[in-house]
């Protein structure tokens, strides 16, 4: 009995695993039975012993039950009912885990739902009406519009737009993560030909910096996923600088790995939150515009694509975005090329 403690707090606790401890040390054969419907299920069984030899019977509840047979005489009727309380209790856990791990993910889809359902009435309500209000003033008849009055409603109406073009995107985007339908198409690309088309209908994107070396490496990415990647990351460090000191972009070899830092000087994350700004929906400033999903995308893409995302510190304060990616040395530019 005490072997079979130590094997089961060891992490063998399943039913199997009593009955394999059960017939390794006594021999004979061991079924543990479930009534289910009227009928006896054999829930789990170990050994080999003649058809002639006698059967024990071990009923613990009555749905449950433990058949022996052919087992050596140390095996006592009460070393064997105490294998049977055990094998039970084992199948109790797992169930236990089986419910519990079906409640967290229950709960999981709970909390998207909500968080969902926030987004739309909330983020996703925002931008429309503010295109509605826009739009509903250009077209009244009855008032006047000066040339600098129309093009700042149509630059709101852009503005929004574009806002909600990026939170439906990173919906789509962090659905495709949960259902496992992302299907990276990698191949060998210059860091300097995404970046820039990552700032396009940004805010403030033009203050963005990108500092490139001309001899980087290319790296082995999905263009398409590493623009998503660079967007959600320019994006935050744009919202987050203070506008007399602009974000920058800078990419260094590594390595087999080329470096990217989306660095910016705004008030920066503390050291135990760097890992809970990637979860989805999390926004550390609840009046901060998104659904808290740009990181979370952006940290599913770069893994999807072979490469890895951190939060550090920024020397003299702010937050630095790294993401590494694996690099094309100059002999597998040809390879990847040719499968294209």
């Amino acid at each position: 009995l005490l072997a079979l403690a130590q094997t089961v707090l060891g992490g063998d606790d399943t039913p199997a695993d009593v009955l394999d401890h059960l017939t390794a040390s006594h021999g004979g054969y061991a079924e543990l039975l479930e009534r289910v419907a009227g009928r006896w299920i054999r829930v789990a069984s170990s050994g080999a012993a003649g058809q002639d030899a006698s059967v024990i019977r071990f009923e613990v509840r009555p749905d449950l039950a433990l058949e022996v047979r052919g087992q050596a005489a140390s095996a006592t009727a009460s070393l064997l009912a105490g294998y049977t309380a055990q094998a039970v209790a084992a199948l109790d856990r797992a169930r236990l885990r089986t419910q519990a791990a079906q409640a967290e993910a229950l709960a999981e889809g709970n909390r998207m739902r909500t968080a969902l359902l926030a987004a739309v009435s909330h983020d996703l309500r925002t931008p429309l009406a503010s295109i509605k209000a826009s739009v509903s003033s250009l077209r009244q008849t009855d008032v006047h519009w000066t040339e600098e009055d129309e093009a700042d409603l149509l630059a709101n109406i852009e503005q929004n737009a574009d806002r909600l073009d990026a939170l439906v995107g990173n919906l789509l985007d962090m659905s495709r993560l949960q259902t496992g339908s992302l299907a990276p198409f990698l191949r060998a690309i210059a860091v300097d030909e995404v970046a820039p088309v990552a700032l396009r209908g940004l805010d403030g994107g033009d203050a963005l910096q990108i500092v490139v070396p001309d001899d980087l490496p290319l790296v082995r990415a999905d263009p398409g996923l590493l623009e998503r990647v660079l967007a959600n990351l320019f994006s935050n460090a744009l919202r987050h600088s203070p506008p007399d000191s602009p974000p920058a972009l800078l990419a260094r070899e590594d390595g087999d790995r080329v470096v990217l830092e989306v660095v910016d000087h705004g008030a920066g994350v503390p050291g135990d939150l760097k890992e809970q700004i990637f979860e989805p929906f999390l926004r550390l400033e609840e009046r901060s515009p998104g659904v808290g999903l740009g990181l979370a995308v952006a940290k599913g893409f770069a893994e999807a694509m072979g490469g890895t995302i951190a939060a550090v510190d920024t020397a003299g304060g702010g937050l630095t975005m790294r993401v590494t990616l694996p690099a094309v040395a100059s002999g597998d530019r040809a390879v990847l090329g040719a499968g294209q």
